[in-house]
This record gives C-alpha cells, sequence and structure tokens, in this order.
C-alpha cells in the first residue's frame, strides 16, 4: 500500500471534511455488578455514531465508533449521580459533533480531531476526560469513514508497513466484588459463561490479571490472600493493580506493600506484579511524590492522564507509565507512544486498559490500537460483565461474527468474545475500515437522549 493515503505521510496526508454526524444509544445490562473503585456498575448506556465523510474530490464514506458511558469513572465527584455522569458525555458528544459540523475547511485527520478536541473544551470547560469522549468518538468514526472511503485498513492508513498482530494476551480483570472460588458465588446467574475467578481461569486460560484495590488495607490483604490461592495453582502468571483512586496518600500503598511483603502466601503474587495504575485521587496524584514507592514497583496514571502534558508532569513525580485507553483519543494514545519510543529514558512505558468495551465496534477498535501501539496484552473486561453483544438484533451480531470469525466464538444468544489460551485472536481486525468488517444497525437504536 502505498503512503500517499497514510495519515503516517506528513507530506501528503489525506484531507476530508466532516458532511453529517448522528448519535445513539443502546442500553446495556451487566450480567454480573462491577465494582470499581467507591463505584458498581450494573447497567449503562452504549454510544454509538455515525459519521460521514467527504474528500476533496467529492466522495463520501460512512464511518461507526462505539463506547460505554460509564458512570463514575469520568469524574468521581460524588455530587454528581450516576445519571449525571452518562448526561455529562452525551453533552460531550453534542457539543464536539456541533463544533465537527461547523468546521467547513477540509482538513487533515490528525488535525480535524485535534480541533474539535480543543473546540469542545472550550465549549465545555471543566472535567477534561468528560470533555474529551465526544471528540475521541467522533475521531474513531471519522478513521472509519475515511479508510472505507480508501479502501485500505487502519493499519494502513496509519503506517501502510504495519500489519496487525496475529493475537494478543487478555488481562483479566477481578473486580471489587467478583467471586475469587466457585464456593463464593452467592447469586448462580445462569447463561454458561463464567462467574469466579476459578471459571474463568478454566475457560479462557489467562495468565494476566488485573485486580482492582479498595484502598481499604485490611480487606484488600484478605482478598489478595484469596486471589494468589487460586493464582498459585498456575506454573506462571502476571498480575497489575488499580487502585481507581482509592489511596489517600503515598504511605497507605506503601503499609499495603509493606504488608504485603511480610506474608509468605502472598509472595509469588507479589513478584508477579507488572505496575500498579493510578493509586491517588486525580486532585492529589500531581501533587503526590512517589518517593520510595517508584523504586518498588513502576506505577502508572490513568484518571490523572487528562490532557497532552499530564505524563510529562507525573515523570518527575516518579511515574513511569500512562495508559492507552480509546475513549481518551485514538491520536494521544499514538503521541504517547512516540514519545515514549524517542524520550531515550529506559523503563517508560505504555498499558492497554478497558472501560468495559463492548462486543462490536468498541472492543475491536480497541485491540487494533493496542496492536498498533505494540502492546503484548490487554485489559478486557467487557466479555465478563457482559454477555456478548448485549442489546444488539440478531442480524447485525451475525454480521459481526460472520466478520470476525477468529474474534468471536458463538454463545447461547450470539458471538462471544473468544479467548483461548489466554489470548485473542485478532487478525481479521485489518479489514477495510477501522477494524470491522460490519457496521451496527443504527436504526435499531434510540437517539442520544
Amino acid at each position: 500500500m502505498s503512503m500517499d493515503r497514510s495519515i503516517g505521510s506528513l507530506v501528503t496526508a489525506p484531507r476530508i471534511r466532516i458532511v453529517e454526524i448522528d448519535a445513539f444509544e443502546r442500553e446495556i445490562s451487566l450480567r454480573l455488578p462491577f465494582r470499581f473503585g467507591a463505584a458498581t456498575l450494573e447497567k449503562a448506556p452504549q454510544a454509538f455514531l455515525r459519521v460521514r465523510v467527504e474528500d476533496e474530490e467529492g466522495k463520501t464514506a460512512i464511518g461507526a465508533a462505539a463506547e460505554m458511558m460509564v458512570p463514575k469513572w469520568f469524574d468521581k465527584n460524588p455530587a454528581l449521580t450516576p445519571a449525571q455522569n452518562v448526561d455529562q458525555l452525551r453533552g460531550s458528544i453534542r457539543t464536539a459533533a456541533a463544533a465537527s459540523l461547523e468546521a467547513s475547511a477540509p482538513a487533515t485527520l490528525f488535525a480535524a480531531a485535534q480541533l474539535n478536541q480543543m473546540e469542545t473544551a472550550r465549549r465545555l470547560p471543566g472535567n477534561p476526560l468528560a470533555t474529551g469522549f465526544g471528540p475521541s468518538l467522533i475521531a474513531r468514526g471519522v478513521l472509519d469513514a475515511y479508510c472505507r472511503l480508501a479502501g485500505i485498513s487502519f493499519f494502513d492508513a496509519v503506517l501502510a508497513s504495519l500489519r496487525p498482530a496475529v493475537s494478543i494476551a487478555a488481562r483479566h480483570t477481578i473486580g471489587l466484588l467478583d467471586p475469587i472460588t466457585e464456593s463464593e458465588i452467592v447469586d448462580h446467574v445462569d447463561d454458561g459463561l463464567p462467574q469466579s475467578l476459578e471459571a474463568v481461569i478454566a475457560r479462557y486460560g489467562n495468565r494476566w490479571f488485573k485486580i482492582k484495590l479498595s484502598g481499604a488495607i485490611d480487606a484488600d490483604i484478605d482478598r489478595l490472600a484469596r486471589i494468589a490461592a487460586v493464582l498459585d495453582r498456575l506454573p506462571d502468571y502476571r498480575v497489575t493493580f488499580d487502585g481507581n483512586e482509592q489511596f489517600a496518600s503515598a504511605d497507605e500503598l506503601a503499609a499495603l506493600l509493606a504488608r504485603i511483603a511480610t506474608m509468605p502466601r502472598l509472595a509469588r503474587l507479589r513478584a508477579a506484579i507488572a505496575f500498579i495504575e493510578q493509586p491517588f485521587s486525580r486532585a492529589i496524584t500531581m501533587e503526590t511524590p512517589l518517593g520510595d514507592l517508584a523504586v518498588q514497583l513502576p506505577l502508572l496514571i490513568d484518571e490523572s492522564d487528562d490532557g497532552d502534558a499530564a505524563f510529562a508532569r507525573a515523570r518527575p513525580l516518579g511515574y513511569t507509565g500512562v495508559s492507552s485507553k480509546t475513549c481518551k483519543g485514538i491520536y494521544r494514545s499514538l503521541m504517547k507512544a512516540i514519545r515514549i519510543k524517542t524520550a531515550g529514558v529506559p523503563g517508560l512505558f505504555l498499558s492497554g486498559e478497558d472501560l468495559t468495551c463492548q462486543a462490536g465496534l468498541a472492543v475491536q477498535q480497541d485491540l487494533a490500537l493496542v496492536s498498533l501501539l505494540g502492546l503484548s496484552h490487554v485489559e478486557r473486561n467487557g466479555h465478563h460483565y457482559v454477555a456478548g453483544m448485549r442489546g444488539a438484533p440478531q442480524a447485525e451480531k451475525a454480521r459481526f461474527a460472520a466478520a470476525h470469525p477468529d474474534l468471536y466464538e458463538q454463545g447461547r444468544d450470539g458471538p462471544l468474545l473468544s479467548i483461548r489460551d489466554g489470548r485473542i485472536a485478532i487478525a481479521s481486525l485489518g479489514a477495510v475500515g477501522y477494524a470491522s468488517g460490519a457496521l451496527p444497525d443504527f436504526e435499531a437504536m434510540k437517539s442520544l437522549s
């Protein structure tokens, strides 16, 4: 594929104009409650965008993007209800769409995304993660439309020499309410899918895990011991810890790690920790030096990664890692990867984290992004907390299953994300478009309220 149609070509990057944006949503009910930090998620709407772009020759094409509107992650202000959190994200979509359609001159995909991000932030000052939600969706939808217009894949569009990896390791999320063993299950869900950590490992063969922490040391130690008793049955495994902003100080996190170090039954678990994610609230993170914590383990920012300069601000504090999430913007992830690669600083890293990406567009576009970034594993949780393409018509499910037979397997009610030996097969994401050989049934959704 020649570079003349690639975003990666600085000289001949394509220029498009956004001519139409339609926003929809689909209510998603979780099969299991997902507790992270102080929030418990049982249902949330998934946003869908349909975007039409026009090139400089007047040709048009449609693209799409999707993302769960998860309350109590983008903005954890206790004064806001979950419904108000979701309305924040709807407002971001509406504002970003209006700003995009007002831009009359053709622009490169990257320039259009950057300008939209800045204009949306100007119109919606406040929480930058919530404000950036709409622009991130539009950027993905525009890229999908351009790829379909040009007849190329996401990988060709970014850099012609790239090809998707064959597979990637799935890092399984262990939520704060998740049963660890079969005996801990109180409310059995009869859908044929695993509930306990034991059953997850038996079905999917995971070797990478993400453990949510509560910040309550005694409760965390008890739960970690129960988790370790299961994981230690494996010949090898790796874990990451996610604080989700629950530790009030560096001393609190240090106290937890000190307790872990004194317990022989947690020795293998401690040795398996790859990094710790966002232990402190975003309100104090950038004023809290890590000190000795940074010597003990790599630490990563996630919720505090709210803008292009965030990682640069966090590094002098001792942080060496930053997350990639499509909800923050695909170009931001690409820029972070470039900066890490060119910084010449040993130990800096990028991780792939999940915001309950659902089967279909959301999980496919995120998997393609982390594959492009060269990551060897990615947190995946949507398939565990939601059964397949929940809420989608059967015809839509069938289209996605047929377009991506390596990615999905047939479940009781349609396609499920296929994880075998702890890995997800992703070769089919190299289809024309942004990682999807199918489009959702927009007519079966309701307009964004």
